[in-house]
């Protein structure tokens, strides 16, 4: 018996990898975020399968569901949104396992943060303009940012700065990059990257704000800031200059 911790990508149901598809296929337990996975996912699932929704469920609740499966000798499809390596809350449930001597393996799939770029039709990392992307959240109601974490510090670098789980915040948000990256910097705010319902904003920093409150956006949206957003007259990259060596 596995549990297979699977990135079900950012909401389009067909952005899940083969792996994934064929392992959920196979699941005789499938456990699932019901606000966050699609639910055409569930459909790969075989007759007969347990589908658990853990929208309202605690950690020991979810641990009580995989170790029953255990001990029942039962594969489970574990979902989560995007890719499980960002924001998924996997470790916490992989020490549990590790403790209780079950075993477990990853599948990653499409991040949210990839697929709001795909949408923008930008490329994050930009030859002389951006090289870095920095991804990461704000505080709020959530586990404390670590010391050195706080949007302040992170923003002096002006790298490319992806938010998640922030947008309920975008005041604070743009209040603490302003300083760094300037009103005028490009930005961008992504809701429900690939699905039907997706919401692409674009502007300066500045008007994010005014922006996102005008679109009713509230959750499940991705802030992109940075240069790159905009970049035109840049060099090309060095990987298909005809100067460089073959050898």
């Amino acid at each position: 018996m596995t549990v297979y911790f699977i990135g079900a990508g950012p909401g389009a149901p067909d952005l899940i990898t083969v792996r994934a598809q064929r392992i959920i296929a196979a699941a005789p337990v499938c456990l699932y975020a019901g606000a966050l996975v699609p639910a055409e996912l569930l459909d790969g699932c075989p007759a007969g399968a347990r589908k658990v929704d853990t929208a309202e469920l605690d950690l020991d609740q979810i641990l009580a569901e995989l170790t029953a499966a255990h001990e029942a000798g039962r594969d489970v499809a574990r979902l989560h949104s995007g890719d499980p390596s960002v924001f998924s809350a996997m470790a916490e449930q992989m020490r549990r396992l590790d403790a209780a001597g079950i075993p477990y393996e990853v599948v990653p799939g499409v991040p949210a943060f990839a697929a709001a770029a795909a949408s923008l039709r930008r490329e994050l990392t930009v030859p002389g303009v951006g090289q870095t992307v920095v991804l990461t959240r704000t505080a709020a109601r959530a586990t404390p940012m670590p010391e050195g974490e706080d949007l302040p510090s992170l923003a002096r670098s002006r790298s490319t700065m992806v938010l998640h789980l922030a947008v309920q915040r975008i005041d604070e948000v743009v209040a603490d990059l302003l300083p760094s990256y300037g009103d005028d910097c490009p930005s961008a705010v992504v809701a429900y990257a690939s699905r039907r319902d997706e919401i692409i904003l674009r502007g300066r920093l500045a008007d994010l704000p005014s922006l996102v409150r005008e679109a009713g956006i509230k959750r499940t949206a991705v802030i992109i800031v940075g240069r790159v957003l905009a970049a035109e007259n840049f060099p090309d990259s060095h990987l298909y200059s005809p100067a460089r060596s073959r050898h």
